[in-house]
């Protein structure tokens, strides 16, 4: 598949708006619905997301009527069209008709319709059904002048990420072939002659199914690599009808932030244009900091490019165990830290709050009040002051600091009962570790493990359980050029076979670390270990390991107590003009903030006292700067000053420092700082 350059969401002017439902209401609403929009501030729509039975009511027919009224309507009122393929969840014909497009669980059980995407990604059926969907909306749409974004099916593997079916088996199959050759690789490269596995040929080969016990760990991680590809397939074969019908138009499909099934490295490669849909829980207080980690991603998966925001609530959600709404600035707070973070717009699930389903409590801009709902007045004055805004668009934020996300790492710590730890999560460790950094004032891009690493000073692996030689050697030419790496514990640990490394680890790392891994000590949930670091002494957690650092290499921190008394605990090795940092233990808040404080001062870059509800984040297009500053607390915070800003909101003079009430924000223009000053 040919991937054109990235071609931007065709809209002049942040995106606002959010997921119209209008089949679940009668046409006279629709009038209504659009005139609202247009009071709040609406420009662009998402639809028609779970219209396919409505679209296509018999195999091969089509009604699009109602679709052609509402798009035109949308348009005469100067709204455009996030424009759904529509192709999330089959029709009750076709799964009828095949029930073999519905998916199987590891247990070997169908799953039946009733729900969302209840579809094998596998299924050949599936695929030629929703491709002649595709086409038919890109043939009848594609030059239709309210057209802004295609919006392949909706949100990848958030209810049916994997299939154990016989037609996933025989892809699996395929699949397999394909990455090894023959059988005999395969054999070499699984390591079948442990429990007696060896394979004959593919043909005996199933996708892991519950077993008698564990299961081959190389197995489990080509399984979940051959699941996201196989979802990738069916995504990239609905962009090649959509780039063939209709070359110009933009494409995306929803991400859901850090999302463990699929590497949203590759599916990012197949579209032009990164929307996430974010929810964070407004009654975390914290929820905020994750959020920061999740937006770094989004903006780093094209290389800094603008995103969207393409849902998120105006205030509760419908699917927690208790759905808290969102306090009185919450939603406009929230909306304005993923612009700081590089989202170019705000959009909203949904628009009109549903009478039925399962997301009948699900709010909406227009709340079940109508007009008079808290939600409608918010979204209202937001889409007002949005428009201020406007100068932010198509600029990029300013990182120093990028976090390795790399899911075949991921896959391989979490995918098995045989490690000396369940309790070691990749995804809980790299938010940790973004806390810090949080907490200390820096926004954190988010990097491959194999680069690039572009003007970063500062690169966290806060785990990277399977490294190979590519890897190493760019984290180690990032090193030499002047940056300081800081890697956690057990990475290097094997290949991308799921084999030990040779020496053990930290395999292709160690001579970049200087250190080697003798044995893992992880903690038991009730176990106490502490470290000792620069005079003081922190907690850990989860995770110890027993290190032996090699000649050159300065221990900066010992475990103090325990069976790992007086062994290191943070190592650093000079390489060229940087240095990489080896941490042996998971650290808690206070430790994790003492170590990445001296990784941020070796690298030049400014401290501030930590503080987790204030975040100040810039947008820069290298003459303007744009700077965000969010008070996520409900108490009352001053803005840093800045001589010469503006707010773009108040209109405010930055110069003295803004007073920001709780969940306040100012967004402050002044002129572009340059290195050497933000550095100062």
């Amino acid at each position: 598949m040919t991937i054109p350059a990235p071609r931007s969401i065709r809209l002049d002017a942040l995106a606002y708006g959010g997921d119209y439902n209008p089949d679940q209401w009668p046409e006279a609403v629709w009038a209504e619905d659009v005139r609202l929009m247009v009071e709040a501030g609406v420009n662009l729509v998402t639809l028609p997301v779970f219209s396919w039975p409505l679209l296509e009511p018999e195999p091969g027919v089509w009604d699009f009527g109602g679709l052609d009224r509402i798009v035109d309507l949308l348009w005469e009122n100067g709204i455009k069209v996030d424009l759904a393929t529509a192709t999330a969840t089959p029709p009750a014909w076709l799964v009828r008709e095949h029930p073999e497009v519905l998916p199987w669980n590891a247990d070997g059980v169908r799953l039946e319709f009733g729900s969302r995407q209840s579809y094998c990604p596998s299924s050949p059926v599936f695929r030629g059904a929703a491709l002649r969907l595709t086409r038919a909306l890109a043939e009848r749409y594609g030059e239709h002048p309210a057209l802004a974004l295609w919006h392949v099916s909706n949100e990848y593997g958030d209810h049916v990420a994997r299939c154990w079916c016989p037609e996933s088996a025989r892809h699996f199959r395929r699949w397999l072939e394909g990455r090894y050759g023959d059988i005999a690789g395969l054999n070499e490269a699984w390591g079948t002659s442990c429990w007696g596995q060896n394979y004959l040929g593919f043909e005996q080969i199933e996708p892991p199914r519950t077993a008698t016990g564990p299961i081959n760990p190389a197995q489990l991680v080509d399984f979940e690599r051959f699941s996201s590809d196989a979802l990738l397939e069916l995504f990239q074969a609905e962009v090649e009808v959509l780039r063939e019908v209709t070359p110009e138009i933009p494409v995306t499909t929803n991400f859901m932030s850090l999302f463990r099934e699929l590497d949203y490295w590759d599916f990012a490669a197949a579209e032009d244009v990164v929307t996430d849909d974010a929810y964070p829980d407004p009654a975390d207080p914290s929820a905020h900091v994750g959020a920061a980690l999740n937006y770094g991603l989004m903006r780093s998966l094209k290389d800094g490019r603008p995103w969207l925001l393409l849902e998120q609530a105006p205030s509760a959600v419908s699917w927690r165990d208790v759905n808290v709404p969102k306090a009185p600035g919450q939603m406009r707070l929230g909306s304005l830290q993923a612009i700081a973070h590089g989202s170019d717009g705000v959009m909203f699930f949904q628009w009109r709050q549903a009478k039925f389903g399962p997301e009948k409590f699900h709010s909406a801009m227009l709340g079940h009040r109508g007009e008079r709902s808290r939600t409608f007045r918010e979204t209202k004055a937001f889409g007002a002051e949005l428009k201020k805004l406007e100068p932010v668009r198509g600029t990029r934020v300013r990182s120093s600091v990028a976090l390795v996300a790399d899911w075949d790492a991921w896959w391989g710590v979490t995918q098995t009962e045989s490690m000396p730890s369940q309790r070691l999560d990749w995804l809980t460790e790299a938010r940790a570790w973004h806390a810090a950094a949080f907490a200390l004032g820096q926004p954190v891009d988010v990097a491959r493990a194999g680069g690039p690493f572009g003007d970063h000073r500062v690169v966290l692996v806060p785990n990277l359980y399977a490294a190979t030689v590519e890897q190493a050697e760019a984290l180690a030419a990032f090193v030499e050029g002047g940056g300081q790496l800081v890697v956690g514990p057990f990475s290097g640990v094997v290949d991308h076979r799921e084999q030990v490394h040779e020496g053990g680890a930290p395999g292709p790392l160690r001579d970049l670390l200087g250190v080697e891994v003798d044995e893992w000590w992880p903690l038991p949930a009730d176990g106490h270990r502490t470290v000792e670091l620069a005079g003081r002494v922190h907690s850990t957690r989860v995770w110890g390991e027993w290190i032996e650092p090699h000649d050159g290499t300065e221990i900066l921190a010992r475990f103090a107590d325990g069976d790992l008394a007086g062994m290191p605990a943070l190592t650093r090795r000079a390489h060229g003009a940087g240095s990489a940092w080896y941490l042996a233990a998971g650290l808690d808040e206070e430790g994790m903030r003492a170590v990445l404080s001296a990784v941020l001062t070796a690298a030049g870059l400014p401290l501030r006292v930590p503080d987790t509800a204030l975040e100040v984040v810039t947008r820069t297009d290298g003459t303007t700067d744009f700077t965000f500053v969010l008070n996520h607390g409900r108490e009352a915070r001053t803005a840093p000053r800045i001589p010469g800003g503006i707010d773009l909101v108040t209109g405010a003079d930055a110069g003295a420092g803004l007073a920001l009430g709780s969940f306040g924000a100012a967004v402050i223009e002044h002129p572009a700082q340059h290195a050497n000053e933000r550095q100062a």
